[in-house]
């Protein structure tokens, strides 16, 4: 792999990293909810999903997804129940009420890493767009001259350290809103906003086609 090659890759990886989709939006949701540090747990498990995809993608089991309108629908349908899951989960996020200095405080309730972790993780890995991405623009930066595992673990380091700086930006621009949601009526309203916004995404997803990658 050429450098000229990987700065083209670094360059796409940055662009779809700041697009806004699912990952951001719950990277937003969980750094306004449970601030920065307590969000490396969901962020991480997003980057353990794309590793996933890519993993797929380069075993070629990703081009078979996109060839078959079967597999493909039941992909796209898992992850699109996936999202609304999560969104109704979001919705209903209970509320607890802190003692600080006297003074009641509006406060999320806080999963475990490991439910954070896989919360991250299955938001990316059963993202058929994302199978789409990686089946239809990873090969334009794959050398068939050189060895394929090289090449792809480059990538995917690259992609996650870049996802990775890009959602903690978004987890800590989020988090800096935390004060004006101390009013457990507007945190309620916080909850349902974000499970609403990946309602709308996990519905969207049942409109998405295997053509889109072309």
């Amino acid at each position: 792999m050429t450098f000229t090659i990987w700065i083209a890759f670094f360059a796409a990886a940055c662009v779809i990293a700041v697009s806004p989709g699912s990952g951001a939006v719950l990277s937003m949701s969980h750094g306004l909810s449970y601030g920065v540090r307590k969000t490396t747990g969901t962020i991480i498990g997003l980057q353990a999903g794309l590793l996933l995809i890519l993993a797929i993608a380069g075993a070629g089991v990703g081009s078979i997804l996109m060839a078959s309108e079967m597999a493909f629908s039941v992909v796209k349908t898992v992850g699109a129940l996936y999202l609304m899951y999560l969104g109704i989960s979001q919705w209903r996020a209970k509320v607890e009420v802190a003692d600080n200095a006297g003074q009641a405080v509006a406060q999320s309730v806080l999963p475990s890493w490991k439910k954070r972790f896989l919360t991250g993780f299955f938001t990316n890995a059963t993202n058929p767009k994302g199978i789409i991405f990686m089946v239809a623009v990873l090969p334009q930066f794959i050398s068939p001259d050189a060895r394929l595992l090289p090449q792809l673990l480059i990538l995917g380091v690259t992609m996650c350290m870049v996802d990775l700086v890009v959602m903690h930006s978004y987890a800590f621009a989020a988090s800096r809103m935390q004060r004006y949601f101390r009013d457990p009526r507007l945190l309620k309203k916080q909850n349902r906003f974000f499970g609403g916004i990946l309602i709308a995404i996990g519905a969207a997803l049942f409109f998405v086609k295997r053509n889109s990658a072309s």
